[in-house]
């Protein structure tokens, strides 16, 4: 009775020792795809903050153009409520490119050394958006994968590790781009 009661423990030790592994894994892959999500919010954040600059150096050097920076200002607001929806952060990122679209059609406005400096730090602020959001659909699809394929996926239902999901753009961003001259 001893002799059998060693390795049945041992094959116990050795099954809880890869339980452990395989949910520690799952917690860690779940932590990461929290942190991508955060990562993304500190991008959108510093857009947040730099909007205002934006607006107000455009503000300075195009009046005319005042529904324009109406439109901005208001996405900026919506964007700004708490449980802001990725489509009201798309509104806003398409707001800000209309408004850098219709600055270049004024060469005072162009050339004004303030806002080719704003414009330069959107820009990069949008490109850091995107390398984030790119970042979290990588975590999701680890994450995804590893709750999905075997055997992690026993221990996945075991503790209810849920589906997570993927960044998406919005329909209508989709469709092809018409440029128009």
């Amino acid at each position: 009775m001893k002799e059998l009661l060693v390795p049945v423990l041992m094959i116990a030790v050795i099954l809880l020792i890869v339980v452990a592994v395989m949910y520690n894994s799952l917690v860690n892959r779940r932590n990461q795809v929290k942190y991508a999500f955060s990562c993304i919010d500190v991008q959108l954040k510093k857009r947040f903050d730099l909007i205002p600059n934006l607006v107000e150096t455009v503000k300075a050097f195009a009046a005319h153009e005042k529904d324009l920076l109406e439109s901005v200002t208001q996405a900026r607001a919506l964007a700004a409520q708490p449980g802001a929806s990725w489509a009201t952060q798309e509104m806003m990122q398409q707001q800000v490119q209309a408004l850098v679209a219709r600055a270049e059609d004024y060469p005072e406005l162009r050339s004004n050394q303030n806002f080719l400096l704003l414009q330069r730090h959107l820009a990069e602020c949008e490109e850091q958006i995107s390398a984030a959001r790119r970042a979290y659909n990588a975590s999701v699809m680890d994450y995804q994968n590893s709750i999905g394929m075997f055997p992690s996926s026993i221990i996945a239902s075991l503790f209810h590790f849920r589906d997570m999901p993927s960044f998406e753009i919005a329909v209508q961003e989709r469709n092809n781009v018409h440029v128009r001259f």
